[in-house]
């Protein structure tokens, strides 16, 4: 008999909010429909950072996925409908169907209004999109009243988001993309309307039949995100930026068989270990894959902000650690503080104090290696604060920015864009492949345009946005 359990969700605290407009790259693209479109020329799309405010609630994860909510999350602004109205989305490659809060309420700008868009087309329920059933769908679509196809994605804290299947005009990279399939959602799981408008949707990025980037006809995409001034890029297609170093690549993980608790359209990478500065985890490779029911995959997913791993192989690395920074770091000695419900491994650090030089934890995939080391590490704790030893001062609390998925309730391994800073990361749908190389993502900002591709890439600052 299987016993293994549904996730289920922690709310982990949520601090203030700061849009910060990342660096683009504009590129002149085609026009052209959706599922039947031919292959895309390379475009960009803003990429920000966000922090939602205290009593927020983010965007929650289906059930099949990681399934506790974020209080940072990577955004994308763009424009849909006609007349085109602005919209925020969250970048999520760790989920399949796009949508967007469709509420007709005053004072809540950001949210899309389909009633003011002449090329928005609900789906009827006759449409063979209708009776697909796809990842997000774990409950089957229905007819409403208006016979229109109504979906429901459910959530593992018993929320849910519903409404309708629809096509629209989205435009990304200076073309029009008419005809793509989203959700249109009227209700469901915000206990707070007027802050979940600051972020009005979900762009979803897997390798899904519904998502965003299959419906784009586009062979990868890549994003760099910096871990001091915010800048980055966010790139849809294939070019060649100087710049970057060569990636290495580590091959994406496929079943032909279903299995219940494997994700088949999740961008899936191979773990084969995991080394503490230059000490290997004496670990199993078994222990890294995924089991006779799929449960085990190792996920690369920016829906997330950190990294976490099934119980046994956290509880080998939290040990490695806390060995090898004896003397160096001061532990939090409290039993009853876990930072995002699955995070228990915290220090105190005095205010103002530098972080030591820490080793680095370096996963180790097959064919490739990414390697997380100093403020990557450890993470302050927004709102707390301790009296120091010398009963003065006040100390901080950081924790380290690897997680227990095991106090999640989830069965798998999940791979955070926390640790994914000052990394060029490369998803590539076409080679089957997930690629990565070390650097400095700020350093996009200072670079002029630089490209062998045709297409006229440029480089562009975007402003900072209070």
């Amino acid at each position: 008999m299987n016993t293994k359990t549904s996730p289920h969700v922690l709310v982990p605290p949520i601090t203030i909010i700061l849009f910060i407009f990342m660096m683009f790259l504009q590129i002149q693209t085609s026009t052209t429909s959706s599922l039947s479109s031919p292959k895309q020329k390379p475009f960009i799309l803003p990429l920000k950072v966000q922090t939602l405010p205290h009593g927020t609630i983010s965007l929650p994860k289906p059930s099949s996925k990681l399934s506790f909510q974020h209080n940072v999350t990577l955004t994308v602004s763009l424009t849909l409908g006609s007349p085109p109205q602005n919209v925020t989305m969250v970048l999520d490659t760790g989920s399949e169907l796009s949508w967007l809060h469709c509420k007709k309420l005053p004072n809540l700008n950001s949210i899309f209004n389909p009633l003011l868009s002449s090329s928005y087309t609900p789906t009827p329920c006759t449409s063979p999109i209708c009776i697909t059933r796809t990842q997000d769908f774990p409950v089957p679509v229905q007819c409403d009243p208006k016979k229109l196809c109504h979906a429901t994605i459910t959530y593992a804290d018993s929320t849910y988001i519903e409404g309708n299947l629809a096509t629209e005009t989205f435009f990304a990279g200076g073309s029009a993309q008419p005809g793509t399939i989203f959700g249109c959602m009227d209700s469901g799981f915000s206990s707070n309307s007027n802050e979940d408008s600051k972020t009005t949707g979900l762009m979803g990025m897997n390798r899904g039949s519904l998502s965003f980037v299959t419906q784009m006809g586009l062979p990868k995409f890549s994003y760099c995100i910096s871990g001091k001034d915010s800048t980055g890029v966010l790139l849809f297609g294939d070019a060649n930026i100087k710049w970057v170093g060569p990636l290495k690549y580590t091959p994406m993980v496929k079943i032909t068989t279903p299995l219940p608790y494997f994700d088949r359209v999740a961008y899936t990478v191979r773990l084969e270990g995991i080394r503490v500065g230059k000490k290997l985890l004496q670990l199993p490779k078994t222990i890294f894959a995924p089991d006779h029911t799929g449960a085990g995959q190792t996920m690369v997913d920016s829906g997330t902000q950190f990294t976490f791993l099934l119980g046994p192989v956290y509880s080998a690395l939290r040990q490695e650690f806390v060995e090898q920074t004896k003397g160096v770091l001061t532990l939090l000695e409290d039993t009853n503080f876990v930072f995002q419900g699955a995070m228990d491994l915290c220090y105190r650090i005095g205010s103002g104090s530098v972080l030591p030089t820490l080793p680095a934890v370096t996963l180790v995939f097959e064919g490739a290696e990414m390697s997380v080391s100093g403020e990557r590490l450890l993470y302050k704790v927004a709102d707390v604060a301790l009296k120091g030893n010398n009963n003065h001062s006040n100390d901080l609390v950081y924790c380290f920015t690897f997680g227990n998925s095991d106090l999640l309730g989830i069965e798998a391994y999940i791979i955070g864009h926390y640790h994914q800073m000052n990394v060029w990361m490369e998803f590539d749908l076409v080679n089957s492949r997930v690629g990565f190389a070390d650097t400095k993502c700020e350093l996009a900002s200072q670079r002029p345009g630089q490209s062998s591709n045709t297409c006229g890439l440029q480089l562009w600052r975007l402003i900072l946005e209070k």
